[in-house]
């Protein structure tokens, strides 16, 4: 019998609607808000981006807060950038393809893809009419999502979230060719429509025995990849290592970092990694969505993210009271929230389209 996923992602609480993981917790965010005495006093929790990473900052001069050497070789094209150029541009930047492609502002892994030649990437741009950051694609084997905060006037931050990102792979059999397997497999099934976008040209190939394919590289959950909690690996010496980074980024307090690397044991002396993202206050802890973990259960989910609501607060006060940092204009945010939103949606049309 042919599996239903739309079925599946409604009984399984990994892949429910956002909404389903903060509607709950309003009523503690509004309780926050009065005791602080402003109804965005959250937005200064990262002074150095703006709204603190609300989602219309821009991810290339917020992961520009990093040292260059941590992180991906990278340009924005623009709208009035001309394409004929593009080949140039890259080569200039010293890498070539394949390359990672994204809106300059986004979310939810919306329009994130790998390009293997300049055409596909002149095909993108064709279509997404945005600021787009065109990126080294870093092709080391893991990828990690370290959440970090530090109170400020505290020497040293913690770090309260590691998850360890797994990507959806598919193996061989000699017989069954790859939209096949995809259907075979317990998870590629779930995202049926985006892998046959992807490998659309691939899908009557048969994969030899034995022979694995990953299908998406790109460490989003939207994007198939599956989020194992590995809080196990938090450490002093984790800890230290992240620490060490972090203090280098002013004003950044609190969010997660998008970490690529080879060798676990490397990474945590600093060899073989990149920094992919640096995300702000609409960062998740995103460890919460390993259903299988012994511990998880939707609930603790719902714990998570507020235990971390409540973090966010006590910094964003903090910075208040203690070095003086005004509370933003709740008209300016608003909006910036409704562009955000008229944003998002035309984001997510394009991601649903097939060039």
């Amino acid at each position: 019998m042919k599996r239903n996923p739309a079925f599946v992602k409604l009984t399984q609480w990994e892949h429910w609607h956002t909404l389903a993981y903060y509607m709950p917790l309003f009523p503690f965010f509004i309780w926050r808000s009065l005791k602080a005495g402003h109804p965005i006093f959250y937005t200064i929790a990262n002074p150095a981006i703006l709204f603190a990473g609300s989602g219309t900052e821009s991810k290339y001069k917020t992961l520009d807060l990093l040292p260059k050497s941590l992180i991906p070789r990278s340009f924005i094209f623009t709208s009035n950038d001309s394409a004929s150029e593009l080949h140039n541009s890259i080569k200039k930047m010293g890498f070539d393809f394949p390359i990672i492609a994204k809106p300059d502002i986004g979310f939810r892994g919306y329009l994130v893809k790998k390009i293997d030649c300049l055409q596909g990437l002149k095909n993108y741009l064709q279509y997404v009419k945005e600021d787009v950051i065109i990126q080294e694609f870093i092709p080391y084997a893991n990828e990690l999502g370290v959440f970090y905060h530090r109170i400020p006037g505290q020497k040293k931050g913690k770090i309260t979230s590691v998850t360890i990102k797994k990507f959806i792979k598919i193996k061989g059999d000699g017989q069954l060719n790859i939209s096949e397997l995809i259907q075979k497999d317990d998870r590629a099934f779930l995202y049926t429509n985006l892998f046959h976008a992807i490998h659309k040209e691939k899908l009557e190939h048969i994969l030899n025995k034995g022979e694995e394919m990953t299908l998406s590289v790109i460490g989003n959950h939207s994007k198939g990849t599956q989020f194992i909690n590995g809080n196990h690996l938090i450490n002093d010496e984790l800890e230290e290592f992240i620490d060490k980074i972090c203090q280098q980024v002013e004003g950044w307090y609190y969010g997660r970092l998008d970490i690529k690397y080879n060798n676990y044991d490397k990474l945590l002396k600093g060899e073989g990694f990149k920094i992919l993202e640096v995300n702000g206050i609409i960062s998740e802890p995103t460890h919460i969505y390993d259903a299988s973990h012994k511990d998880a259960s939707y609930f603790k989910a719902l714990k998570s993210i507020n235990t971390h609501w409540n973090i966010m607060g006590r910094i964003a006060q903090k910075l208040h009271k203690d070095e003086h940092i005004p509370y933003p204009s709740v008209l300016a945010y608003f909006k910036n929230m409704l562009w955000l939103r008229s944003h998002t949606q035309k984001l997510k049309k394009l991601h649903t389209m097939d060039f």
